[in-house]
């Protein structure tokens, strides 16, 4: 075999093996470890690449960055089981659900707030299809636009800071940013941090949501039927409405500020923010009389095993890199993205298609882990920022949720909701989000400023 298509054949591999259904972290590594096995036997490959594996594995151990994910879990995971999201649906329900479009914009609203809270895709999407989708479908809402609704508001947690996949992103980011600086012969490298990218994912998360509710806005005015105005909710009086929206929307927000004003003040890094944001989630559910024994528990246990998933494929993708750059697998991809015609411009977008294509059969974990320590040495050392890549990959990765077939949020969706909605008005509903970040994903790359310029104002 050609010696330029080893890693070829190890990437298209482990793709296989992945849509066969073998867990991603074993999948990775052990088709890594094949594949060095064999080049080694064809002296395609020189072994001494997997002498640096216990390094790897020290590193990822004692990185202190990665403490924030299991923190950050755990936040989230106890505000779901607080009953947050129940609470504010029905106070944004009866805040514009007797507008025209009004569930959907109430259903937009609280994924954004839930996004901020508590970031975890899977329990968000869950919990309005339980609680809204019934609702939207009783009042008249068009099928496949409430299950859109639902899917594109729940997976903003994945650009709305806290967000797990910013955490990951900012940890790969800084050494493939620092690796790149190293190979232009700069040997003092400047760093990036997850508090750089959080910072810089706000404006374009929030330009998502707006554009989210301008197109919810626009369906419900040119298509009345397929959002019509709720008008038997009930209205409550107009102090005892103020009372209830102080007592439902001031805590959550009280906890958004308390993590993310630490962050942005300079008064905590996001490992820090993480431990206060567990704490404050705690202190809110024994305010909401929600925090038990058994709750704590099944908080614990639930956090345990997302990060145990997250850390093992971290540890797999980590052989998997070292394999691919033993077969020079770096070189290869770097020689491709220089050469092609546009330069810069045209690196990102073929970087950024190829991203949003495995979105459609591999997890934005497994991307994460795989492609972007492969490919963010060879962008950054075009002279991109690290903070406008970043939160580019985090939008794009965001629509591995929701592209079909294997988006998650789909399937998340699909397992809760009531018999007479389709898996394919789940598909039709989803597809004008998806063409909406990919705008906004456009309007990323023409003005970076959407993502550069707050960091700039914050850290100086």
């Amino acid at each position: 075999m050609s010696a330029d298509l080893w890693p070829l054949a190890m990437f298209l591999g482990v793709c296989c093996v992945l849509m066969l259904g073998y867990p991603v972290a074993f999948s990775l590594g052990g088709t890594a470890l094949m594949f060095a096995f064999v080049g080694e036997y064809f002296d395609a490959f020189d072994s001494a690449f997997l002498e640096a594996i216990p390094n790897r594995l020290y590193g990822i151990m004692t990185n202190e960055t990665l403490i924030a994910v299991p923190l950050f879990v755990f936040m989230g995971v106890m505000l779901e089981r607080s009953r947050v999201a129940e609470d504010l649906l029905d106070t944004m329900a009866s805040l514009f659900g007797r507008l025209r479009g009004g569930l959907g914009i109430s259903v937009t609203l609280v994924g954004m707030l839930l996004a901020a809270s508590t970031g975890i895709v899977g329990a968000t999407v869950v919990t309005m299809g339980l609680l809204s989708l019934p609702t939207m479908l009783k009042r008249g809402y068009d099928p496949a636009f409430s299950t859109g609704i639902i899917c594109a508001s729940g997976t903003l947690g994945q650009i709305i800071p806290p967000s797990i996949i910013l955490v990951l992103l900012g940890d790969v980011l800084s050494a493939a940013y620092q690796q790149a600086q190293l190979d232009m012969g700069v040997f003092s490298p400047e760093t990036v941090s997850v508090g750089d990218l959080f910072v810089g994912a706000i404006l374009p998360g929030l330009l998502l949501v707006a554009c989210y509710l301008v197109y919810v806005a626009l369906i419900a005015w040119l298509k009345p039927d397929k959002a019509p105005p709720a008008a038997d909710l009930a209205v409550d009086g107009r102090g005892a409405f103020l009372r209830r929206v102080a007592r439902v929307l001031v805590p959550p927000l009280l906890l958004i500020v308390a993590v993310l004003g630490s962050i942005l003040g300079g008064f905590a890094t996001p490992t820090e923010a993480a431990a206060v944001g567990a704490l404050g989630a705690m202190l809110l559910a024994a305010a909401r009389g929600q925090l038990s024994r058994a709750t704590l528990t099944e908080t614990v246990r639930s956090t345990t095993r997302v990060t145990a998933m997250v850390f093992v494929i971290f540890i797999g993708a980590t052989v998997f890199s070292l394999v691919f750059r033993g077969f020079d697998g770096d070189e290869i991809v770097t020689d491709f993205l220089t050469g092609l015609p546009g330069g810069v411009v045209a690196a990102v977008a073929m970087v950024m298609l190829v991203m949003f294509l495995l979105g459609f059969i591999l997890d934005f974990i497994e991307i994460t882990f795989v492609v972007v320590p492969i490919v963010g040495p060879v962008l950054l050392a075009m002279g991109l920022s690290p903070v406008w890549l970043g939160v580019m990959i985090a939008i794009n990765l965001q629509t591995s949720f929701l592209t079909p077939p294997f988006g998650f949020a789909l399937f998340y969706l699909r397992g809760v909701a009531p018999p007479e909605v389709g898996t394919s008005d789940i598909y039709r509903g989803v597809a004008p989000f998806i063409a909406i970040q990919l705008l906004v994903l456009g309007l990323l790359a023409l003005w970076p400023s959407l993502a550069t310029w707050l960091p700039g104002v914050v850290y100086k």
